[in-house]
């Protein structure tokens, strides 16, 4: 592979129950829904915007009202899950070692800036990436490969080139649409999820795993 392509949540860190526990808070206990955890997990892709429509429908919100819902959801899950922010184990390695090697590499994301940003910032990895794409820079977001075709486009790269790493079906299914295999961390998502997906190369929960080791 030519690229390396990377998810954020639940893919370059470990923080899709801090996700879960935000949206729960929000849709339940501030907009009087009554869903169960696993009802909430099963809707938590794409935009932000898209989760709100898919639980309430497309008339309950205006889009100013979901933008400020958005970034209430986000600030919430930063708040609880930033005393636990690092990297998945032997990702720090792996990231280090393919900028060593010269290898391109993009951030390809449903989520939007300030989410992104909290992450790259804190933990100081921006350099290492030559593309990042966030909710805001597509029309369409995953399972619609259009947030991993950007990615490829920006770095220069053909998408057949590209390798992704994913968490969750929608994006590993993206990926596919894409033309791309992908690498699946195992932080959220169980393999048998993923059976429909012929590209998935790899099940790992982790980046210390061999066969993602054997990359750089």
């Amino acid at each position: 592979m030519k690229a390396f392509i990377f998810d954020l949540n639940g893919t370059m860190i470990h923080d899709m129950d801090y996700h879960t526990d935000a949206w729960r808070q929000l849709l339940n206990q501030d907009l009087g829904g009554s869903f169960s955890r696993d009802e909430v997990k099963q809707q938590m892709y794409g935009k932000n915007q898209e989760v709100l429509v898919r639980m309430f429908g497309p008339d309950r919100f205006t889009e100013d009202e979901m933008v400020r819902l958005s970034v209430e959801k986000e600030k919430r899950y930063q708040e609880a899950f930033f005393p636990h922010l690092r990297l998945l184990p032997g990702l720090p390695e792996f990231l280090e070692k393919a900028h060593q090697q010269g290898i391109p590499m993009a951030i390809a994301s449903a989520a939007i800036p300030f989410n992104i940003n909290f992450v790259l910032d804190n933990l100081n990895l921006r350099h290492y990436f030559g593309a990042v794409v966030s909710a805001d820079d597509v029309s369409i977001s995953k399972p619609h490969p259009e947030t991993f075709l950007k990615a490829a486009e920006l770095l220069g790269v053909p998408p057949a080139d590209c390798l992704v790493f994913e968490d969750v079906p929608k994006g590993a299914e993206a990926a596919h649409n894409a033309g791309m295999d992908a690498v699946v961390l195992t932080t959220t998502h169980v393999p048998a999820e993923f059976t429909a997906l012929p590209n998935v190369l790899k099940f790992a929960p982790d980046f210390t795993d061999e066969f993602i080791q054997g990359l750089v």
